[in-house]
């Protein structure tokens, strides 16, 4: 068999015929011949991939499969697992991209041929790109090893092909992350650039908690001569994987090595110009007991509840004097008292010079607004010591959507760089200052900087006056929109005629309408729409887990209906909304615009009398039943005179909605205003 055992579950199949799901379970039933399982469980079983192709092949229904779409197939079903896959897969791309000669002449032949001389050929590059010696993460694979995967490593070379090394490695890591979401910790792209802003350009970088490689790939956007990227991580299979993205991205030579920095620090003589860390927060088993007498605590033995703290002095203790060191650290670690002697000790020194509030939603956590500390190292006791704080809580974004991180990179690269030309900075009031450090050291050493910022004045925060201005202008403008589109109040005429009805079950059998259900997942990166999106009437706010499932994407004119929570909801998408993948617990109606108008559909669906028909009650929760929701059957002329009310509704109900949020704005306002001076109460 040509693929050593590669699988590919049924949805997987469906991607490569083109097809949903249901269209591969009515194969499995009718078709005898159809392949059997050979893996995975009764409810989701596997299937051998070359006889499925095989198959689709003899049926003609094998679609043109995009080549990335086939590499992943082989890279998910590969027998070692697709950890083990990915690095397989990535060595060969390395080769390709420092050697391509050397692949040309390996991969020339059988799989047995490939797998007994790409071993010789991958030790040369990877001894050139990460140093030889047994320290290095990525090993070279035995040739026993590469032949499962020697398909595998085809088709990553013609993807390499058309879309180069580099690109191919990070489509399939990419892909990896996205469907293995708990079991790693990211470090979002726009929080690592500015991290590496922070230290400054640097020819040697150390991240001792490297994870995906994320901070010191941000390192390396602008090169230097002979630039050096240090890391080490705890998961073996990790640094092997963010070794060759590295190696992949960058010219510079990486050394990463495996195990945990804090109690077999690969790299104990490094003294590196710049240090970048995302470290694991609130861990009590980080070597407390064992490492007591560690030279690394400078600055005071860290307290078991302080594994952050023992994190920044790691980095100090590897970078040379004078060198800078930025750590993401969770909120607590600059108020708890079990760390305030080591806060202190960094203060007095001058190893610590900035902490800076992030915005909620920076990185995961992301309920928590996280901070970063930016320390150096002293290469002399600073005569008047200060401490710069800068808050960017103000720029988080509405939902899920993550900060504004343009305003958030001009705000703490602009205060930062003038305090560290100049030591001072002219105050920002809700935005940044610099605080001399002998205004912290008092019992607390309390360093979250939204505890001593200035009220906020001219800058633009809630409690501004300028602000509250354009939130009542606005509040005007909207309730003044809200009276135009109060509706007329209903004649009183004589009750309209009873009409025959029909359900949205039975519009979808005649074809009238497509309804299709959300889905858990999907491989489509777009937004989400959930089911608190459309209730709320706001934009899609989730992100689709990457899965094997199709999702389901919306358009222009379709009708989305919660099916739990029992109110009476129906959103019609719009041209912004369109394109998002529906969520769980929503169900979509695609109308068929020459029979069926969609806000008429819409306004029907949301009557109170036709949701008490079609749900059910559970103990906990209400169920709708949308096949059985109820609408009238009338012309399509007759359709379009309810469309055109129920749209302007729609819209009524918008402004009441802006209306609210506004004045709920305005009243935070004025309260925080009147609060800390800048509102006066007369």
């Amino acid at each position: 068999m040509q693929d050593h055992g590669t699988e590919v579950t049924a949805a997987g199949i469906a991607r490569l015929a083109g097809v949903g799901r249901a269209a591969v379970s009515n194969w499995r039933r009718r078709h005898a011949d159809f392949p059997k399982p050979v893996g995975g469980t009764e409810t989701s079983p596997s299937f051998a991939l070359p006889d499925v192709e095989a198959w689709l092949r003899a049926q003609g229904k094998l679609a043109e499969v995009p080549p990335r779409e086939r590499v992943w197939q082989q890279l998910v079903g590969h027998p070692e697992g697709p950890a083990a896959a990915l690095m397989h897969a990535g060595c060969a791309l390395l080769l390709v991209h420092d050697r391509p000669t050397l692949w040309l002449e390996a991969s020339a032949g059988s799989d047995e041929r490939l797998a007994d001389l790409l071993p010789a050929a991958l030790d040369q590059v990877l001894d050139a790109r990460f140093g030889p010696g047994p320290e290095r993460a990525v090993t070279t694979p035995a040739g026993p090893r590469l032949l499962p995967s020697a398909p595998l490593l085809r088709g990553a070379a013609e993807l390499a092909a058309g879309s180069g090394a580099r690109n191919a490695y990070e489509f399939l890591l990419g892909r990896h992350l996205d469907a293995n979401p708990r079991q790693y910790t990211l470090t979002p792209d726009p929080l690592a650039d500015l991290m590496a802003e922070l230290a400054g350009p640097a020819r040697t970088v150390l991240d001792p908690a490297c994870g995906t490689g994320s901070l010191l790939r941000a390192a390396a956007t602008t090169p230097r001569p002979g630039q050096e990227l240090y890391g080490q991580d705890s998961d073996p299979a990790l640094a092997a994987l963010t070794a060759l993205r590295l190696a992949l991205s960058t010219d510079a030579a990486v050394r990463i090595a495996a195990g945990d920095s804090l109690r077999a620090d690969a790299r104990p003589g490094l003294r590196a110009d710049a240090a970048l860390c995302h470290p694991p927060f609130n861990e009590r088993n980080w070597g407390h007991d064992e490492l007591a007498y560690d030279p690394r605590w400078e600055y005071g033995f860290p307290a078991r509840t302080e594994s952050e703290l023992a994190w920044v002095q790691h980095a100090l203790a590897r970078v040379r004097d004078g060198g800078t060191v930025v750590v993401l650290m969770p909120p607590a670690a600059a108020s708890r008292r079990s760390g305030r002697r080591v806060r202190a000790d960094l203060l007095r020194r001058g190893a610590l010079r900035a902490v800076i509030a992030l915005p909620a939603g920076a990185a995961p956590p992301y309920n928590l607004p996280l901070h970063l500390w930016v320390l150096r190292r002293p290469e002399r006791a600073p005569a008047q010591p200060g401490l710069l704080l800068a808050d960017t809580g103000q720029f988080a974004g509405e939902g899920r959507g993550g900060p504004d991180w343009r305003s958030v990179r001009e705000t703490v690269l602009d205060a930062w760089s003038a305090f560290d030309r100049t030591g001072r900075l002219d105050e920002r009031p809700g935005a940044a200052r610099c605080l001399p450090v002998i205004e912290l050291l008092d019992d607390d050493v309390d360093l979250a900087p939204a505890r001593h910022l200035p009220p906020p004045g001219a800058t633009g925060a809630t409690g501004d006056t300028g602000r509250l201005t354009e939130v009542r202008e606005r509040l005007d403008e909207t309730l003044r929109l809200t009276a135009e589109l109060t509706p007329e109040p209903p004649s009183a005429k004589s009750p309209a005629p009873r009409r025959p009805l029909t359900t949205v079950g039975e519009l979808a059998r005649g074809g009238a309408l497509t309804l299709r259900t959300g889905t858990n997942g999907g491989h489509a990166r777009v937004p989400l729409l959930t089911d608190h999106d459309v209730l709320t009437g706001t934009g899609p706010s989730g992100t689709l887990p990457e899965g094997d499932e199709e999702p389901v994407l919306t358009e222009p004119g379709d009708v989305v209906v919660p099916v739990l929570g029992g109110g009476s909801v129906a959103r019609v998408i719009d041209d912004a909304t369109a394109g998002a993948a529906l969520g769980r617990n929503l169900v979509l109606l695609r109308p068929d615009p020459a029979a069926l108008d969609p806000w008429f559909l819409a306004g029907f669906l949301r009557g109170t009398a036709n949701h008490r028909r079609a749900s059910s009650h559970a103990s906990t929760a209400t169920r709708l039943d949308v096949r059985r929701l109820q609408l009238p059957r009338l012309p399509f002329d007759a359709q379009r005179g309810y469309g055109d009310r129920f749209r302007a509704l729609d819209e009524f109900e918008r402004a009441l909605r802006l209306a609210g949020r506004l004045g709920e704005q305005l009243v935070r306002g004025m309260y925080d205003g009147l609060t800390d001076g800048t509102v006066a109460p007369g």
